[in-house]
């Protein structure tokens, strides 16, 4: 059944990336005519034709959960974004995947992706529908599903059309083709994400990271200046580790954040779902994956895209959500916070409405506190550490109204923070004080909006200066 999948042809990857960079696959043809002919393919030349200049262009740091909730209405302000995410993620489909076949952690990537995608038209809806689609936890009836989803007879493919349906097809069969050559691992589809195992297929497929994500970007016809970024480009696995205060090093990001002990049903996000850590989280770093000694800590290298992408965008923001598991893991690498220290962009945090359990009793300047140590890797390598103060890594704090983290003005004056605004909240019944999120996107748009009117009008001074009277 897989072989007679596998052949889509993806002669869109030619006009980017020569067939060469990729490896030799001799049962599957060189990819993507399909996306070419597809009907809905003219929309990323709709995006790309559409795109202004003008828009303010923004950096954000985040996970895979918390940001997705005002991605959308982000739109309205700006598509110019990069969005910043971790390869670490280690719960759910993602870690079956990664324990059978390998690789980075791709679930926070796909998540924003899917946010992300087009929904202009039924066909875009019926794609983004599939690839969202989860598997139902009973393992046997899971297996069965996906059988019958790889094999085209699903409900799910309604509405999409036949080149589509090719391409991802294709991936999905690759996918499946990969877990049958693992035969002394049985591979269990409970509760799997299908938008998962696409881009497990892709990345095993290309060998690559990045050419998995730009495929999936364009089967969910995501806007062209609208950037998805892994802080860590790599196809190998990563895992995320934690030492606390009191000495005890956490190995896995859901152990650190939402302990699962193994289970495959999914995370329970809510704020009393777990018990909290023994003590406070002094730093997060990367630990070996492979060999005997599974404790030994790695320093991967930022991905070179992310480090070019802050180093001109207009603003940098710092998104709510797990503080040390997911924004954390990309602050700590080599060359970030050199970069945005460097910077006279606006820097915005976004403060939690609640305390989670990597956070518990933290205070507002405790949340700067924790990310100024990440980037200047205060506790890492003291070869490589920064002495940089807060103020040149954050300027400005968004804080939703009724939110139950303290916001100890002096402390983070003291800190060099004075810019602290109040942005109208709602309370979610899962996860308590949230963002109202069109109220958090023009909080947003008017700091960024001020700053480089600021700019605009330094620059006009100064060259006024130059030129002199007339």
């Amino acid at each position: 059944m897989a072989c007679s999948l596998l052949g889509p042809s993806f002669l869109m990857c030619k006009k980017f990336c020569p067939l060469s960079h990729f490896p030799c696959r001799p049962s599957l043809p060189p990819p993507m005519a399909a996306l070419r002919s597809s009907p809905t393919s003219q929309h990323c030349c709709r995006c790309a034709s559409n795109s202004n200049p003008n828009q303010p262009s923004l950096l954000v740091f985040s996970g895979g959960t918390a940001f997705n909730g005002v991605v959308e209405e982000l739109k309205s302000f700006t598509t110019r974004v990069a969005h910043v995410l971790p390869v670490s993620d280690d719960g759910g489909s993602t870690a079956e995947i990664v324990r059978v076949l390998g690789g980075p952690a791709v679930g926070d990537i796909r998540s924003r992706c899917l946010r992300l995608s087009d929904q202009s038209t039924a066909e875009a809806l019926a794609v983004r529908r599939l690839l969202g689609h989860r598997l139902t936890l009973d393992a046997q009836e899971a297996k069965s599903e996906w059988y019958n989803i790889v094999e085209g007879e699903h409900f799910l493919w309604n509405g999409v059309s036949k080149p589509y349906r090719e391409t991802i097809r294709a991936f999905l069969a690759y996918f499946q083709n990969q877990i049958l050559r693992r035969s002394d691992e049985s591979f269990c589809f409970s509760n799997g994400s299908i938008g998962n195992f696409f881009f497990a297929g892709a990345r095993i497929f290309f060998q690559s990271l990045d050419a998995a994500i730009f495929l999936f970007s364009r089967v969910s016809d995501i806007p062209s200046e609208s950037m998805v970024l892994p802080v860590i480009s790599t196809n190998d696995r990563l895992t995320l580790g934690c030492e606390l205060w009191d000495g005890t090093i956490i190995r896995g990001q859901n152990e650190i954040s939402h302990p699962t002990y193994g289970s495959m049903e999914p995370i329970n996000k809510g704020r009393s779902s777990v018990p909290a850590l023994p003590s406070r989280i002094k730093r997060v770093f990367y630990m070996s994956s492979e060999g005997s000694n599974l404790l030994y800590e790695v320093f991967p290298t930022a991905n070179p895209a992310v480090l070019e992408q802050l180093s001109s965008v207009d603003c940098i923001v710092y998104a709510m959500g797990s503080l040390f598991t997911s924004n954390c893991p990309s602050l700590v690498l080599l060359g970030i916070g050199e970069i945005i220290s460097s910077r006279s962009c606006h820097k915005v945090l976004l403060l939690n409405g609640t305390n989670d359990r990597e956070t518990s009793d933290f205070s507002a300047s405790c949340f700067v506190t924790a990310i100024t140590d990440a980037l200047n890797r205060t506790y890492g390598d003291s070869q490589n550490c920064l002495k940089n103060l807060p103020s040149q890594y954050i300027n400005t704090l968004l804080v939703p109204k009724d939110g139950e983290i303290p916001v100890d003005v002096q402390c983070l004056a003291a800190q060099g923070i004075f810019d602290v605004i109040n942005v109208d909240s709602i309370h979610d019944p899962i996860v308590g004080v949230i963002f109202d999120p069109k109220s958090l996107i023009q909080a947003l748009a008017d700091v960024v909006g001020k700053h480089m009117s600021a700019n605009v009008t330094e620059l006009n001074y100064h060259s006024n200066i130059v030129q002199g009277p007339e």
